[in-house]
């Protein structure tokens, strides 16, 4: 057993199994722990371990005997075991001890959540533990953990026992304990206080030049530099205006690095950032599995690094982040503008699709919280931004565009917990040819077949549509509109045939028109806005949808005044300015056809009716014949490939 795992700073590490080789390791965590912490550990001061006990400590048999350790990079901070209580006995005793700096972290959590998972799979049903009163960190561990813990007093020390099958209580703690350090991980990588980026050449070209360039026009609060490893030892020379450095190390303390260099350097670049403590990096480096066969162990081999580092990783082969937040205001992307300051989360993989989306972005004013693309998707994923726009309190909307689901059951049960409260909207991209990219091919990962895009999100509340525009459009109205108490539309307008074809279209989405008028021709713009104020107070209208005609010559100067708008806040008012470009202006979005709004309409009130709907409870499954389910499961592929 190997996992990577998050800590509750965000930051990552590695749990393992023991071996006799960690003895030397075993011995340099013993010796950094405090006193305070050997004593609780093992009930004395126990300042050395005894050659008979180091022996004992790293060889276990993996069954009756089982010892975890956590490691970051070469050292091991942490160390968690469970020895049998008998040959045949169901129980187990359990313990952990954490490395002082590495405390309160979470740790203790995820060590028990491994040793019991192990634990079970050789028949080992109950935990016990015993434990010093003034050891409350362990308590509180075992208390927490969401298992019915009974606890005895017998001569000042503290005997906890607990089953340790799942229960809803522990699953739940679990994918809370899961949620807040990918969340924080996501936050590190969004707010840097400094930023690194290496490939920058002397001339000021190359992409390296264009992502410096973009994160110092864009107006970056922190420090950035530039890594030049070909620069004087001890030196700072000047490149494209700011300092540069021959190592990350020189540069002083570093966030974020942003990576620009040939595929065979990206894993250099990224341990040098790491040695000097920074929380991630931003691989914009192509040339890995997207490319060729032998990348995706190149891939690989990247993520070990900055694993080691206990850095997060966005890409390779990616567009790059931002963050309006004018705190921060990073543009640490391939596209020159910054986007409007907005409540929408936007993610996605491809990087030139991350680059039209971007463009339309700007174009329709759409307000952006942040942006992020994960290019290969080597570690950071689209799960890892749902877990942090849940957390982010400047972010209402999230839309995605999906190549591929690396977790989909993961991605389903975040979205329909993040979505009962912020809306999820996301385009699978290749769901209709059940293929992704071709670049995917090298990697053997496949996009998401059309059945099984349809039923993850049937019932997890994503909403979703078909293209990019249609992703924007939604995203339009979420983000500048309330949501509809009801399906009931009143449509307005300046001309007739207008109005008629707008109420006929949303009469074909499934949208009723309970109310409908239109101003007289030649009648000023005020007049319009009279009537979409009129219909937003009936009490038969959810949604008002005004539709305006293009001005004429000679119309009235009135005309040029901005589109009607409503006097109710808790009803959306959707405009339609006939061959306009589609934009977002203060609480109203505009659309530049009937078809394109009513659409994007209709997703949003099956959105706001699948949240009005109760969340209900999972059934219970503990009579489910397995065997039988699997039976039946393999017999429905055998025919479906007949």
């Amino acid at each position: 057993m190997a996992v990577d795992a998050l800590l509750s700073d965000g930051s990552t590490v590695h749990i393992r199994q023991i071996t006799p080789e960690d003895a030397d390791r075993i011995v340099a965590l013993h010796a950094r722990f405090s006193e305070r912490t050997r004593y609780l550990r093992y009930f004395s001061p126990y300042p050395r371990i005894p050659p008979r006990d180091l022996a004992r400590f790293v060889t276990v048999d993996h069954h009756d005997r089982e010892a975890l350790v956590v490691a970051v990079g070469d050292n091991l901070i942490a160390v968690g075991r469970y020895e049998r209580l008998g040959p045949s006995s169901a129980d187990a005793e359990v313990a952990f001890v954490v490395e002082d700096t590495f405390q309160g972290k979470g740790i203790g959590p995820l060590l028990l959540e491994h040793l019991a998972e192990a634990a079970r799979a050789v028949g080992i049903t109950r935990f016990v533990a015993e434990v010093l009163p003034q050891n409350r960190p362990m308590m509180r561990v075992l208390f927490d953990a969401g298992y019915q813990v009974s606890r005895q007093w017998d001569e000042g020390v503290v005997h906890l026992t607990f089953p340790i099958e799942p229960t809803t209580s522990s699953e739940q703690v679990q994918r809370s304990r899961e949620a807040h350090p990918e969340a924080a991980s996501i936050a590190r990588l969004l707010t840097p206080s400094s930023v690194l980026v290496y490939g920058v050449r002397h001339d000021g070209t190359g992409v390296g030049a264009s992502l410096l360039r973009h994160i110092r026009t864009g107006g970056y609060t922190g420090s950035v530099g530039v890594v030049h490893p070909s620069t004087k030892d001890g030196t700072v020379a000047s490149a494209a205006g700011v300092a540069a450095f021959p190592s990350a190390g020189a540069a002083g303390p570093v966030d974020l690095a942003v990576v620009a260099v040939p595929w065979d350097g990206v894993p250099t670049a990224v341990a040098d950032a790491g040695a000097a403590g920074a929380h991630g990096a931003v691989v914009v480096s192509g040339g890995f599995a997207e490319v060729r066969a032998s990348g995706v162990a190149a891939q690989r081999d990247l993520v070990a690094v900055a694993r080691t580092h206990g850095m997060r990783l966005v890409g390779p082969n990616c567009l790059g982040v931002l963050n309006t937040d004018p705190a921060v205001s990073l543009n640490a992307t391939l596209v020159p503008a910054m986007p409007v300051r907005g409540r929408v989360g936007l993610f996605c993989q491809s990087g030139f699709v991350g680059v039209a989306m971007l463009t339309e972005v700007i174009e329709r004013n759409l307000g952006l919280s942040t942006f992020v693309s994960a290019g290969n998707r080597a570690d950071v994923s689209g799960n890892d931004l749902l877990q942090y726009w849940r957390e982010d309190p400047h972010t209402d909307v999230v839309l995605l565009y999906l190549e591929t689901f690396g977790n989909p059951h993961k991605f389903a049960r975040i979205a329909r917990e993040l979505g009962r409260d912020k809306p999820v909207a996301v385009v699978a991209a290749g769901a209709a040819a059940g293929s992704g990219p071709a670049g995917l091919a090298w990697s053997g990962a496949r996009g998401p077949e059309e059945e099984a895009v349809a039923a993850l999100v049937a019932h997890s509340g994503v909403i979703r549509v078909e293209t990019v525009p249609e992703l924007l459009d939604v995203g339009q109205i979420l983000a500048a509109c309330p949501l509809p108490a009801g399906s009931r539309v009143g449509v307005v307008g300046n001309d007739a045939a207008l109005v008629q074809l707008a109420a006929a279209e949303c009469t074909q989405a499934g949208l009723p028109v309970t109310h409908s008028r239109w101003a007289a021709p030649g009648q000023p713009i005020r007049v319009l806005r009279g009537l979409a104020s009129s219909a937003a107070q009936r009490d038969d209208v959810d949604i008002v949808l005004a539709v305006v005609a293009p001005k004429l010559p000679g119309s009235p100067v009135d005309d040029a005044v901005e589109p009607p708008g409503s006097e109710d806040p808790d009803k959306p008012v959707v405009v339609v300015t006939v061959g306009s470009p589609s934009q977002v202006e203060r609480a109203r979005p505009r659309f530049r056809t009937v078809e394109e709004a009513v659409r994007a309409l209709a997703h949003v009130v099956r959105y706001a009716q699948w949240r009005r709907t109760p969340l209900g409870s999972p059934p219970s499954l503990s009579s489910v014949d397995s065997a039988a389910a699997r039976s039946l499961v393999a017999s429905a592929g055998r025919c479906r490939r007949c």
